[in-house]
């Protein structure tokens, strides 16, 4: 009897041979040929060959589709088939099983590293500038999606991103390698926000990538003493915080208030300005961001961007950091208070920006929120000489970076 032949029940009495099935000619209308067991190909007008599956569970006839012929072949089909009836024989409908494996498989795309990330990234969208956007987003792409992205963050152990980073750090980009694992971090706080992380892993690292340690210097308007501090304040080993707002004050030389006071809401990094109400003169005043600066608080973003302070305190992000917390960093690092306080800073860069640096009293004087007057007696207001003063910021940025890594 040959392939197709039906008996008087409707059931081919014989098994089908995968040469007969080539062989299986379309016709005006669908035709079944079974192979036993609930197994049969439903060869369609148009020559399509659907592996189909027909049970029964409780007492209602189903149907599966197996594949399409060759793709599956009669072998796989078979034992498909036979995968699907133990599951009758533990009495779970197969069918019901597949819909939890589909939703099973599909929540764990969704709840993949990389696909967080990605959320996150599209919700910081609204409040970090588009090319530094692009920026982490690259980073992540290069150094974290390939080795963790498919996996869940609960799978992901901080001996991972450890691994990651060292990577980064063996092409000698320790500080790319630490904004990488900031970055990680974030997302990792999303994820439990969402409720699909339970914890954020890059936790347990911290102090575990290698920093810049040095201890001794003297004073501080020699270029000299300068760059041993710059150095030291760059290799504190504490906070990623704090360890930020020591690289900041140099940059900014507000008042130590000010700058532990920082809101998100008054910095623009797109335009590159910080615009606060001073302190000791109640005035409206701006400083001009370096691209250093803007580096610094796009990384630090990553970090502390959700809460309205820039450097929050430790114990929540609704009030700023402690009025101590910059002095203690700074004692912790060797550098005495008879040697440098934050206060200091200010000092520094205003000797330093005439003496050095050759620029122009009035203009520092501008930048540190004193008050200035015009010719006429008429204090400046806020934006004055405000081209001047970001081309003064951007050059005692420079100027910084060159004693920095001086290695002398």
């Amino acid at each position: 009897m040959g392939v197709g032949r039906l008996n008087s029940n409707g059931v081919t009495p014989m098994k089908l041979k995968d040469v007969q099935i080539k062989a299986i000619k379309p016709l005006p209308q669908a035709k079944k040929y079974f192979d036993g067991g609930g197994l049969f190909l439903l060869v369609t007008p148009n020559g399509g060959k659907w592996w189909r599956f027909k049970y029964r569970f409780h007492g209602k006839e189903r149907l599966l589709s197996l594949g399409v012929y060759p793709g599956v072949s009669l072998k796989d089909a078979r034992e498909k088939k036979d995968e699907l009836k133990k599951l009758l024989d533990r009495g779970i409908d197969p069918g019901e099983h597949r819909k939890v494996e589909a939703e099973t498989e599909k929540s764990l795309v969704e709840n993949s590293f990389e696909k967080i990330a990605v959320e996150w990234l599209a919700k910081e969208s609204s409040s970090i500038c588009a090319g530094h956007l692009k920026v982490v987003k690259g980073r992540l792409e290069k150094y974290v999606f390939p080795y963790v992205g498919n996996r869940q963050p609960a799978e992901i152990l901080p001996k991972d991103l450890l691994s990651i980073s060292n990577r980064i750090i063996e092409r000698g980009a320790v500080e790319t390698a630490h904004r990488v694992l900031g970055a990680c971090g974030q997302i990792f706080r999303f994820a439990v926000i969402t409720g699909r992380a339970e914890s954020d892993p890059t936790r347990d690292l911290r102090g575990a990538l290698p920093q810049v340690k040095r201890t001794h210097f003297p004073a501080l308007t020699d270029p000299a003493n300068v760059s041993n501090l710059l150095k030291d304040l760059y290799g504190y080993e504490g906070s990623e915080i704090t360890r930020a707002a020591l690289k900041l004050a140099p940059l900014f030389f507000v008042r130590p208030g000010e700058l532990r006071s920082a809101k998100w809401s008054d910095i623009d990094l797109c335009k590159a300005q910080w615009s606060y109400m001073a302190t000791k003169t109640s005035t409206p005043h701006i400083v001009p961001l370096s691209r250093q600066a803007v580096e610094i608080l796009k990384d630090l973003q990553l970090l502390t961007g959700s809460g309205p302070y820039v450097f929050p305190s430790a114990r929540t992000n609704t009030r700023p950091m402690s009025d101590n917390t910059i002095n203690a960093a700074m004692r912790r690092l060797g550098i005495e208070k008879d040697v440098m306080t934050g206060h200091g800073f200010r000092a520094m860069a205003r000797t330093m920006l005439e003496e050095v640096l050759k620029f122009p009293a009035h203009l520092i004087e501008h930048q540190l929120a004193h008050t200035v007057k015009d010719p006429l007696g008429r204090a400046y207001n806020r934006t004055t000489h405000i081209e001047e003063r970001a081309r003064m910021m951007q050059a005692w940025a420079d100027y910084l970076d060159e004693l920095r890594n001086d290695n002398k």
